[in-house]
């Protein structure tokens, strides 16, 4: 996230900050916090300001200091919107908690709203809607009657989705990316839900899609749970995960994303009564100039014996 991205509320502690940041890029990393300190002196209520002195403190290795900042920043903001408590389990000074704050993941997406798909597309090189399609198509050649897109975001799994289906309908935590997934008319509906405690009542949809979404929840249980409570028998749900390399069922990174393990993937659609048609490796975008390795999945409702 771009550092200071709120106003202080008090200008001179605005521009005590910007010159702090003017230090930090030039590298001058212990000077930047004191002087951010300083500014927080000026605005102690400052949730983000405290947030990005935690940011500041760990780039010099300072954790402890680190921890201080990003705990006030979640004291003055409980809702935790900057996702100081994401920082404080990475370092090892909060548990592993089973999804992030629900008000981090809005206020991100509202913020790289109109930028989204001309950073993800243009410069990250996603290209994940296509390789769902492609495994969906594959899986069960010929339309749908509903669809049902979790995390629907801009709509770029929508655009992909429309061709083969009759009814498209969108869910989304963010109320600027369903503004853009409006704006391109390929929706039926489009509502603004937390997906980890969404429901639906419309028609049962026999296509659950969720691309790049489960990567903001930990624990999938939950959601998997509710897809399969929804789908239609004969169904398929077809999903992303980027993929963990090491043991367990899911753990959080240093990007504040989640990856899971393919056994827990397995186990949890299992225990849901949904079974694996396909599971590919793929690429699903690039991350600080790296290729971030996921799975592309597409699991099945079987019908009642």
């Amino acid at each position: 996230m771009k550092p200071l991205q709120t106003s202080s509320g008090d200008l001179n502690a605005d521009r005590r900050a910007d010159y702090a940041e003017m230090l930090f890029a030039s590298g001058d990393r212990t000077a930047a916090a004191e002087l951010l300190l300083g500014a927080l002196e000026l605005a102690p209520q400052w949730a983000m300001g405290w947030f990005r002195l935690g940011e500041m403190q760990e780039t010099s290795g300072r954790l402890d200091l680190a921890a201080q900042g990003w705990t006030m920043s979640l004291k003055l903001d409980p809702a935790d919107r900057q996702g100081a408590a994401l920082k404080l389990q990475l370092i090892g000074k909060a548990p592993l908690a089973a999804a992030p704050p629900s008000a981090f993941v809005e206020a991100l997406f509202d913020h790289y709203a109109e930028t989204f798909e001309e950073m993800l597309v243009g410069k990250l090189d996603y290209r994940l809607p296509e390789f769902l399609e492609q495994m969906i198509r594959k899986a069960r050649p010929g339309r749908f009657r509903v669809a049902l897109d979790l995390g629907c975001g801009t709509g770029l799994m929508g655009e992909r989705l429309r061709p083969i289906v009759d009814r498209l309908e969108g869910v989304d935590i963010s109320a600027r990316m369903l503004k853009k997934a409006r704006a391109k008319g390929i929706y039926h509906t489009l509502t603004k839900a937390d997906l980890q405690g969404f429901s639906h009542s419309g028609e049962r949809p026999d296509l659950v899609t969720s691309a790049d979404v489960l990567i903001y929840i930990g624990a999938l249980d939950g959601l998997v749970g509710t897809v399969a409570g929804l789908l239609a028998e004969g169904g398929l749900f077809a999903f992303s995960v980027e993929t963990l390399a090491d043991d367990g069922d899911f753990a959080l990174q240093p990007s504040r994303r989640y990856a899971h393990s393919q056994p827990y993937v397995r186990r949890t659609l299992e225990a849901n009564g949904l079974a694996i048609l396909a599971l590919e490796p793929t690429t699903i975008r690039q991350d600080r100039r790296e290729p971030v390795k996921g799975l592309g999945v597409v699991a099945w409702k079987p019908h009642a014996v």
